[in-house]
């Protein structure tokens, strides 16, 4: 078949790394096409030259036969080029049909406008209400708007980066329905993910890229996930392990947990009960928005609680701030990377300051070790591959998955009592998933505490000791990981169960 885009030789180089380096590829209309790769083997900087974001050193691209050269996002909107990013751009003050408005060239009116999202929405499978405030909506809703908000457009080829990783089980499935759809019409697509079993469910081929270089070329249903993998990162990946050992002693308590969303689109958290032991990982479930973020302020610190609702090793800390509770051996490593768990702006350097001064002792009367902080960073970058030219690059320079093993290196290389991540492996490869994983089980072998809050079900049953599921800010009762199933698993995340304290204070178990 002919084919609708086709890239020749599309290299594109920046200070100190080669991004593309002569990738060529193409994708017949209707194709569902898997763009693969490690972090940081240039699958952004290739989709956003395609997008029009950025602009090739050298080669070319067709569209439809004709030579494709965007110079910005409108002209490949214009082209029949539309793209739903890993982040959404969505205001959430604003209406369903509003947010889409903000994104359309010459908008119609918007009657007009609300009748045709509801028109595409129910012929594609995607129920939308055009009236709806976006921060009332979940996280695949959410994509909803982002989808039809690029079907609108009636695009030849739709772009798709990392679409399923805030999505349950249920939802993905409704997503591949309506790819499926667009493909049935004739539409290509190309589909980013670090999913292979999703890969090898929806994809007609696949281009693995490693390093910048195009290094292989598959047709997914016909090869392993494991094979998939190793083309990626051109080696066997070890599954994560650890010796079998019974837990120690209770080294977080958490009881009554209770706290009103710091946004009016937050999630208030009721009545949460826990315990982790040393030597365990609490794995915690749960769709996003149903109080993740809430949660891990709560336990960071960045939102004090009532002084008896959270204890560290026996001591009360729920009135103590992020510092303190650092220096009592909790630190934890939020979901957001950017301008949350880093500063973009500020160095690698700097930031391993932000957290580690004090349990790496980089500062000394207040005045700052520089070259302990270097060696720091540089000891992160090593042990975790953190792919980046030194450890003096800003933050936001790095790859959304090298400033994710960045950022979990440095809480785990201060070795904490307890540690609390949320999102451990989001938009990660599947090697440096691996990696992450083996590092928090380590963790864990050597004596920490380690709660893992995640979307991704096989992350945490391959590491969780334990289980419970997060939904509307309560926590479900523990259930032992090994033996459970994903129909369980789907009802405890949808709130099929029974929801309690494990130390309720006594008016909550009246």
């Amino acid at each position: 078949m002919t084919a609708l885009l086709e890239i020749r030789g599309l290299t594109k180089a920046y200070p100190g790394v080669v991004a593309n380096d002569d990738v060529s590829f193409s994708i017949a209309p209707g194709e569902v096409h898997a763009l693969l790769g490690e972090n940081g083997a240039g699958k952004s900087t290739l989709v956003k030259m395609i997008y029009g974001l950025v602009r090739p050193d050298s080669g070319s691209m067709t569209l439809g036969g004709s030579a494709y050269t965007p110079a910005e996002p409108r002209a490949a909107r214009a082209s029949g080029v539309a793209m739903v990013f890993q982040h959404f751009s969505l205001f959430e003050a604003l209406s369903v049909a509003e947010n889409i408005a903000l994104g359309m060239e010459d908008p119609p009116r918007p009657r007009d406008l609300a009748r045709r999202i509801q028109d595409v929405s129910r012929a594609y499978g995607l129920p939308l209400d055009p009236a709806r405030m976006v921060g009332d909506l979940s996280a695949g809703e959410r994509q909803r708007v982002e989808i039809i908000r690029c079907l609108l457009q009636d695009p030849k080829l739709l772009i798709m980066d990392e679409p399923t990783s805030v999505l349950t089980p249920q939802e993905v499935e409704i997503l591949f329905h309506t790819l499926r759809k667009l493909s049935s019409e004739g539409t290509a697509i190309l589909y980013i993910s670090h999913k292979l079993e999703e890969i090898r469910t929806l994809c007609d081929a696949a281009t693995i890229l490693r390093l910048g270089k195009v290094v292989g070329s598959c047709t997914p249903r016909e090869v392993s996930a494991a094979d998939m993998a190793e083309m990626m990162v051109g080696k066997s990946l070890a599954t994560p392990a650890r010796d079998a050992s019974e837990p120690g002693e209770v080294l977080l308590h958490v009881a009554g947990l209770s706290l009103e969303p710091a946004t009016p689109f937050g999630t208030p958290l009721r009545h949460i009960g826990m315990e982790v032991r040393a030597g365990e990982v609490l794995g915690i479930g749960g769709v996003a928005g149903n109080g993740q973020d809430e949660l891990l302020a709560a336990l960071s610190g960045e939102r004090p609680v009532a002084p008896g609702m959270i204890e560290l090793k026996g001591t009360p800390i729920g009135a103590t701030g992020p510092e303190a509770r650092r220096r009592a051996g909790l630190l934890c490593a939020p979901e957001e990377r950017l301008g949350h768990a880093a500063a973009p702006d500020m160095s690698l350097i700097e930031n391993a300051v932000l957290t580690g001064r004090v349990r790496r002792g980089l500062d000394r009367s207040g005045f700052v070790g520089w070259g302990r902080a270097r060696a720091f960073a540089e000891e992160i970058i090593e042990r975790f591959d953190v792919r980046t030219p030194g450890p003096a690059v800003a933050a936001r320079a790095l790859s959304g998955g090298n400033l994710q093993k960045y950022v979990i290196g440095r809480e785990i290389l201060q070795a904490p009592d307890v540690l609390v991540v949320n999102q451990p492996t989001w938009g990660v490869d599947a090697s440096a998933a691996a990696s992450i994983r083996q590092a928090l089980l380590d963790l864990a072998q050597n004596g920490a505490a380690v709660v893992v809050i995640s979307q991704d079900l096989d992350e945490l049953l391959e590491i969780s000791d334990r289980f419970c599921a997060l939904n509307e800010g309560r926590l479900s009762a523990s259930r032992p990981a090994r033996g459970l199933t994903m129909e369980e698993i789907g009802l405890m995340l949808g709130g099929a169960h029974d929801m309690h304290d494990i130390a309720p204070e006594p008016e909550a178990a009246q």
